[in-house]
């Protein structure tokens, strides 16, 4: 996916990287698959905040997309569409009895070309195997955590995962995050890597164009008083009482180095090797 730049004709588009959406082949989405968004805010169902810095925004509706991939046969790819809720685009699909799906688009899939889910699948791009007929060292992504659970794993732009090999009715996959974990070898994968991988280096450019993204502003807590905020306070920009102290939230909590983990927690005897630090 080619990115956009502009000539710097004023301060917003001087920095302003944008894609050019040249990989979309339809602009309207897919009626029988998209359902209304009730947005909160940021709020709960009593009205409180809980998520600080969310609200406005476009309007939207959700693309529902076959995380599961249990039909077992071809399909062709009708379109790539653009999904305002994710980073990645997504495929239009169409089975041979009519019935349609969106799946993610990984990278290299084209309009026309034909995909398959199942057993019997190849694995070639933008097809969805158990884990245990997939070879050694392909890249996937789409990756269900339990199987038929739906996929969890390597769904957002430009992921994948390595499969390294296998150990007692376990795959060790590579993670995202370099981590190597144990999943089982009945869970399915798709082949390929999520496209839009260029989605990294774009450039918001200015703050509008955030708030049509639903985000809205961030205070600093040294700007704030000491009532609303661990680091606030103090006479200019003070290292004491008001200001330049370790990071902390809002409610005390360290910002940084602090590990939130549960030590105890169940799945830490899939976790082969730890991430890089």
């Amino acid at each position: 996916m080619p990115l956009k730049t502009y000539r710097p004709l004023t301060p917003t588009l001087r920095f302003t990287v944008r894609p050019d959406y040249s990989e979309i082949t339809k602009e309207e989405p897919e009626k029988s698959l998209i359902e209304i968004i009730k947005r909160t805010g940021g709020r709960n169902n009593r009205g409180r905040l809980t998520c600080r810095h969310k609200g406005g925004g476009h309007k939207r509706h959700y693309r529902k997309i076959d995380f599961k991939r249990n039909r077992f046969e071809p399909a062709t790819v009708e379109a790539i569409e653009y999904d305002p809720n994710r980073t990645a685009r997504i495929a239009l699909i169409k089975y041979q009895d009519g019935a349609k799906s969106y799946i993610l688009a990984p990278v290299g899939l084209k309009v026309g070309d034909t995909v398959n889910a199942g057993p019997n699948a190849e694995p070639s791009i933008g097809n969805a195997l158990p884990l245990h007929k997939i070879p050694l060292g392909t890249t996937i992504h789409n990756i269900e955590l339990l199987p038929g659970q739906g996929a969890k794993i390597a769904r957002s732009a430009g992921s994948s995962a390595t499969l390294m090999g296998f150990a007692n009715d376990y795959a060790q996959l590579r993670m995202p995050s370099s981590e190597i974990r144990k999943v089982h070898q009945n869970c399915f994968a798709t082949i390929g890597q999520v496209g839009n991988t260029e989605h990294e280096n774009v450039t918001i450019g200015k703050a509008g164009r955030s708030r049509w993204l639903g985000i809205r502003p961030t205070v600093r807590g040294m700007a704030m008083n000491p009532v609303d905020h661990p680091n606030g306070g103090g006479q200019g920009k003070s290292k004491g009482g008001g200001g330049r102290q370790h990071l902390v939230s809002p409610w005390g909590q360290i910002a940084r180095g602090l590990k939130t983990r549960t030590k105890s927690k169940p799945t830490n005897k899939f976790i082969v090797e730890r991430r890089k630090k």
